[in-house]
């Protein structure tokens, strides 16, 4: 077993240096597809706002790199390591990843969906890389321009479809996970990551509403941009946490439903999907209904 979790790390190093080699910023991933290294702030004492800067890895998507000696640096720090992740939204590529699930057992057809999106909003996703999963779903990757910024969401745009955007990452082909390998689609080896079409792009980045936050001059405004400060200070492995605290001091206030947007934003700012941030702030609110 040892000599095959050699060959099995010393292969996931080898792909993720192919990928940085053509501009992916790639990181360790573990077999259960979270990050290899452990954060070197874990048991320290929060707020730690670190991603990154104080130089040492375990910052999980912000340890994501193409430099090919800060790769080896990560796996050899990462002995275990069975795959990689790629960094989606950042330069040159600026990836966006459709993450198309296949979940037959409640009848989820989210490659179906995407089509009749596509009928309905005039657009043709292109021949792109396309990444086959071990449950039978598929990863597609596509690039924005410079100027715009996808946030991660998991279903909005239909059941079964989840976007990795900026601050989230995709498995990279050649990864092993305790569910199997992802492999590259036959066919799609020799593609380069095709441009977004521009009506999917407007459907993957909706005009942000302004949040309805309580006035910053009053007492309850103040209250308000401090909690929303304190859930934008997260780091990775803090972010639920802090969001479902601040939820909690909110409607534990009164402004809870005034302030769930600002902080629904905030969180997604961090790395939380939008679908993550409305369940714990959810939570919250029925928490402090049965305390109330």
């Amino acid at each position: 077993m040892a000599t095959i979790d050699r060959q099995t790390a010393t292969l996931a190093l080898a792909h993720a240096l192919s990928a940085a080699g053509r501009g992916l910023p790639v990181f360790p991933l573990s077999a259960t597809k979270l990050p290899a290294l452990r954060s070197p702030h874990h048991g320290e004492q929060p707020p730690v706002h670190c991603r990154g800067e104080c130089g040492l890895p375990g910052h999980g998507v912000h340890d994501a790199t193409t430099d090919p000696a800060a790769v080896r640096a990560l796996f050899a720090a990462a002995p275990r390591a069975t795959g990689y992740g790629i960094a989606c939204g950042r330069a040159p590529h600026r990836l966006i990843g459709i993450d198309l699930d296949i979940d037959t057992a409640h009848g989820n057809d989210s490659v179906g969906a995407l089509q009749q999106l596509a009928l309905q909003r005039l657009f043709t996703i292109p021949p792109t890389v396309t990444v086959l999963t071990p449950s039978g779903g598929r990863h597609l990757w596509l690039t924005g321009p410079a100027d715009t910024t996808v946030p991660n969401s998991a279903g909005r745009l239909a059941p079964g479809i989840d976007i990795r955007g900026n601050g989230g990452y995709l498995v990279g082909p050649g990864s092993v996970t305790t569910h199997g390998h992802y492999r590259l689609a036959p066919g799609t080896a020799h593609l380069t990551p095709a441009p977004c079409p521009r009506a999917l792009l407007r459907l993957l980045t909706p005009p942000r509403r302004e949040p309805s936050a309580p006035d910053k001059g009053t007492a309850t405004g103040r209250r308000g941009e401090g909690l929303i400060q304190f859930v934008l200070a997260a780091h990775e492995g803090q972010r639920n946490t802090r969001l479902f605290w601040a939820a909690c001091r909110a409607y534990e206030h009164g402004f809870g439903d005034t302030l769930a947007d600002a902080l629904t934003a905030a969180a997604v700012r961090t790395g939380l999907t939008e679908q993550e941030a409305r369940a714990a702030i959810a939570s919250a609110e029925r928490l402090t209904r049965r305390r109330g």
